[in-house]
């Protein structure tokens, strides 16, 4: 998201399903926006869904999922945690089939950022930005168009 190249511009530039998080600092975050924003032609749109906000996600949260099929069980269990402005998120699965049973580990760590650091990201790049506070999965939507 930092550093793609297309020798294109396009009317709509998407970054959904919070994939933004994966950047991790603040300084990334501000340069996929730019990024993302030089690709669009005037009038053009940018639609990003954010990533939980600091003030929202909740930290030392326990969960667990699982899934009872015919020949095939699954367990997951996860955790939340918050390393600075980080959050970090461990799922344990357990697979079970008739013939092996799986365990692994997937960690995640995603970028923690403000309602205003997204704006300010937008506008500090010639955005004109708006926030549609329900979007897509109850995140919202920063929707950015280029003058």
């Amino acid at each position: 998201m930092t550093s793609f190249k297309l020798n294109n511009r396009f009317d709509i530039i998407t970054c959904l399903f919070s994939a933004i998080g994966h950047v991790k600092t603040k300084a990334r975050m501000r340069r996929a926006v730019r990024n993302m924003a030089s690709h669009i032609q005037p009038g053009g749109l940018m639609i990003l869904e954010p990533w939980i906000t600091p003030a929202n996600f909740r930290k030392g949260i326990v969960g667990f999922n699982s899934v009872d099929k015919p020949n095939l069980e699954i367990a997951r269990i996860n955790i939340s945690k918050v390393r600075g402005p980080v959050s970090a998120l461990e799922y344990h699965y357990l697979i079970v089939t008739p013939s092996k049973v799986q365990y692994i580990v997937d960690r995640e760590s995603m970028g923690l950022w403000t309602h205003e650091e997204y704006l300010d990201a937008f506008r500090d790049v010639g955005l004109e930005v708006v926030f549609e506070r329900e979007g897509l999965m109850g995140r919202g939507l920063y929707l950015g168009v280029k003058p």
